[in-house]
């Protein structure tokens, strides 16, 4: 056994670690295969460990360590497919990760029959391109298909290199570098795809960790006397760890602000965020001179729902009042949960006190549309308050308080009513 890849095992290790305590709280299956890339790096570095060994226990620590890295990357790959859980995607993963372990087992033997050889190679080929033509319209998005090609380059390039029998010894470099490049590519055109710190390193370092062995390569044909630590080369593995554990911490941070921001019940802007939406509403009805509208909604009868069936059906109520509102209101819009049964939205301008009032009271013709709950039908009805800027009030403050006090004012004079002035 040699121990110079002893100190890789424990950081690799403690990588694998420090990923499993940041990736807990996310989850998700693109966590999960990240996670198993880097066990598979921590096998790499245990078998090559083993290299030394004479005879067959040193070519089959080669094929597993080999074997190892392509797993890793193809793992990464499946990470980044838009559709991970579908069966298009893990087909595709097994078939990629067994073409080119298939290709690394021959490679590493002695005295393979070259139709063979040529025969593995040209798999790189027509075995992608076969799993996704075979899978559905909806399950082929296009970063499959700059796979497929990549793949296909590297059969034709294997196979010239076959028949030209002279130069460098390609067939162990181009897979893994075809591999990785391809992991780069589709981690360029993934779900990750955001200028963040993550972002950037985890591309650099895929790009890096892709250029290795070709660059490997070139230095033992033309700068042999040139002695390039092993550390350096193992760099851009450590890159991209950094910058996933980066990505699972962006990740959280923004899941964090959202649930700061958003009610955890109906998933709308919580009241900090709907402030926040008011001033910049009124900011652009400023610059472009006209009004906005808010309103102010109380649920009638609502306290009667919870004291009858109880707190789960009065959330299931909240929960389609919530998706109502957010169904008929424009996209423009903002609706919020300001309150316990209390609603608030952000009509967006240019936009009339009549126009404002209308979409109030088509508000409160939805709630009064009886509703299926928990096997029940129900009735509610609102108070409502409107509120206009800039003629009502200046301020965001303002303007939430005093649409506040029409909509009480409309309870106050029996509910169910739109109060605007």
């Amino acid at each position: 056994m040699s121990w110079k890849e002893v100190p890789d095992l424990l950081a690799v290790g403690l990588l694998i670690y420090a990923f499993v305590s940041v990736a807990r709280p996310a989850g998700g299956m693109m966590t999960r295969l990240w996670l198993a890339g880097w066990i598979c790096i921590e096998l790499h570095f245990a078998a090559y460990s083993f290299l030394d060994l004479p005879g067959a226990g040193g070519i089959v620590a080669d094929i597993v360590g080999t074997a190892a890295l392509v797993w890793c990357a193809e793992l990464f790959c499946w990470s980044m497919d838009p559709q991970p859980e579908q069966w298009g995607s893990r087909l595709l993963f097994w078939a990629v990760s067994a073409v080119y372990t298939f290709y690394i087992v021959l490679s590493s033997l002695p005295s393979v029959p070259k139709p063979l050889m040529v025969a593995a190679a040209s798999l790189f080929a027509i075995v992608p391109l076969t799993v996704v033509a075979l899978t559905p319209g909806t399950q082929r998005p296009r970063s499959r298909w700059i796979g497929v090609v990549i793949n296909a380059a590297l059969a034709l390039a294997l196979l010239r290199w076959q028949f030209s029998a002279h130069g460098p010894d390609l067939q162990g470099v181009l897979p893994l570098f075809v591999t990785y490049f391809v992991c780069c590519v589709q981690f360029g055109f993934s779900s990750q795809r955001r200028l963040t710190g993550g972002f950037v390193v985890t591309l650099l370092g895929l790009l890096a960790w892709s250029l290795v062995f070709p660059v490997g390569m070139a230095f033992d044909v033309f700068l042999p006397s040139v002695q390039v630590g092993a550390e350096v080369w193992n760099l851009p593995k450590y890159l991209v760890a950094v910058g996933m554990i980066l990505l699972l911490l962006e990740s959280q941070l923004k899941r964090n602000q959202h649930m700061a921001q958003h009610d955890a019940l109906t998933g709308l802007p919580n009241r900090r965020l709907f402030h926040d939406r008011i001033s910049k509403a009124m900011d652009r009805a400023r610059q472009r001179n006209a009004a906005t509208a808010v309103l102010a909604i109380d649920l009638d009868g609502f306290k009667a729902v919870n004291d009858s069936f109880g707190h789960h059906t009065g959330d299931e109520v909240l929960q389609q009042v919530a998706h109502l509102f957010t169904t008929y209101l424009r996209r423009i819009d903002t609706i919020a949960r300001t309150g316990g049964d209390e609603f608030s939205v952000v009509l967006e301008g240019p936009i009339t006190r009549c126009e404002a009032t209308e979409v109030a009271s088509t508000l409160k013709q939805l709630l009064e549309t009886p509703m299926a709950v928990a096997g029940r039908t129900m009735q509610i009805g609102a108070s409502i308050g409107v509120a206009m800027f800039p003629d009502d009030a200046q301020s965001p403050d303002h303007l939430s308080i005093l649409a506040d006090e029409r909509m009480y004012k409309a309870k106050r004079e029996g509910g169910s009513r739109v109060q605007a002035c």
